[in-house]
């Protein structure tokens, strides 16, 4: 959009500088002003500064839109549409966000056990005395569905802030039929992103059957899977293969099922101990193996074979104070696609910043930030089975982020402060 057409819609050439709190404040107002009269079948995108996950930055580039889905998109030289356009001023655009990892539906907090942790207490410790994901599901089973979905939908909306197009949601916080069902039902409620559910009935063993966790998946946790599936409620299906969960051959009965019914799996791996859980999930195909701060290299080897994603989570290694760092270097070295996720939960990672999480990636673990972006936009869209997002390219779905900043460093380098200037969601501005 040149000098003239801004001056038509209310802009003074000297309102909109690159940065600064009043810029973000005008320029707000004023792309609302001018996306609400351009919202239509087409929209043009020009001047900005383009992170298409499809190679190197395109500094004066532009975008253009039909509808939900990305028509056009490269250099602004070769723009082959012309007509009314909204100029970004060089700002960075990059897919809209995923966050490939959540637990967003719950009841209660666990702020008691954040404090017991600082008093000494392990996670281990915690959660053998009956907290941890137990404290969780005794408020959960609490809560009604309004209760459930108001808290979820809070949470969801501050992703949403940051970028967030598309969300992971697991259940797990209820180990009862009725409760793991009005878990998934509250995550297709859930409006502003799209989201893609896990059934994550094999979580923890609930107290009423504590000693008995193969009773639990006969009476529990498979007819719930089951039901999920019958109601159109699962995407895929979870599990948690550790010593205070699940091991590997219970973990293997629950993929069998998913097999039977159809349904793609993945798997927390690897967290706290090494039981060659990534390489149980690599045999199955699996989306993903999360966590793997025990990963092997037979494991990251299987792994790569089968194309399963690592999702690295550093909110819980920040908030447990762990010592093993995830191999990323093992992961590199095998070719292992590498996603970043909030793990937002009540317990281990009370964050709903996927920002932050690239920070700390960064921080925390050495990785790249080119390896940190592809970990919240390609590498996550794989990691949830999905090709239609993750990337700026002809025929995938129109998920913007448009960030007041000029290169993707600036995104993983600050703390505490989203620099988003506006999203784009199935092709409407909406934040």
């Amino acid at each position: 959009m040149g000098p003239a057409l801004r001056q038509q819609r209310g802009f003074s050439p000297d309102d909109v500088s690159h940065g600064g709190p009043l810029t973000a404040v005008i320029m707000c107002r004023h792309i609302h002003i001018i996306f609400a009269q351009m919202q239509g079948p087409q929209m043009i995108l020009t001047h900005a500064t383009l992170a298409t996950m499809d190679g190197p930055l395109i500094r004066d580039g532009a975008v253009v839109l039909d509808g939900d889905r990305i028509a056009w998109a490269g250099p602004m030289a070769d723009l082959p549409h012309r007509g009314e356009a909204l100029d970004l001023q060089g700002r960075l655009v990059t897919p809209g966000l995923i966050d490939c990892h959540t637990h967003l539906v719950h009841g209660g907090t666990r702020a008691a056990e954040f404090e017991a942790r600082l008093n000494g207490a392990s996670y281990e410790e915690i959660a053998r005395a009956g907290g941890g994901i137990a404290s969780t599901v005794a408020a959960t089973r609490a809560a009604s569905e309004a209760e459930l979905l108001r808290s979820a939908q809070m949470r969801l909306d501050q992703m949403r802030r940051e970028g967030v197009t598309t969300v992971e949601v697991k259940s797990g916080y209820g180990l009862d039929i009725e409760t793991e069902l009005r878990l998934l039902r509250v995550a297709r409620r859930l409006q502003g992103a799209d989201v893609v559910t896990s059934f994550l009935g094999a979580h923890a063993i609930p107290p009423e059957y504590k000693g008995h966790a193969d009773a639990y998946l006969d009476e529990q946790a498979l007819p719930a899977l089951r039901a999920a599936h019958a109601a159109g409620l699962a995407d895929a299906v979870d599990g948690f293969c550790e010593g205070i969960a699940f091991s590997p051959a219970q973990i293997e009965r629950v993929f069998l099922e998913s097999q039977r019914l159809g349904l793609p799996v993945k798997l927390h791996a690897e967290q706290l101990s090494n039981l060659h859980g990534a390489a149980l999930a690599a045999r199955f195909g699996a989306l993903s193996a999360d966590h793997l701060e025990y990963l092997d290299e037979d494991g990251a080897r299987a792994m790569a074979a089968a194309g399963t994603v690592a999702v690295i989570l550093p909110g819980a290694f920040y908030t447990l104070r762990e010592t093993q760092l995830p191999p990323i270097d093992l992961l590199r070295r095998h070719g292992v696609r590498m996603a970043v996720a909030t793990d937002y939960n009540p317990g281990t990672a009370p964050m709903t910043s996927l920002t932050l999480a690239m920070n700390m990636a960064c921080t925390l673990f050495r990785m790249t930030v080119s390896e940190v972006l592809q970990g919240v936009t390609i590498h996550a869209a794989a990691a949830l089975g999905l090709t239609d997002r993750g990337r700026i390219a002809p025929g995938l779905r129109a998920d913007l982020a448009i960030w007041e900043a000029a290169d993707p460093a600036e995104l993983g380098w600050r703390i505490g402060a989203t620099p988003l200037h506006a999203r784009i969601y199935g092709g409407r501005l909406d934040a």
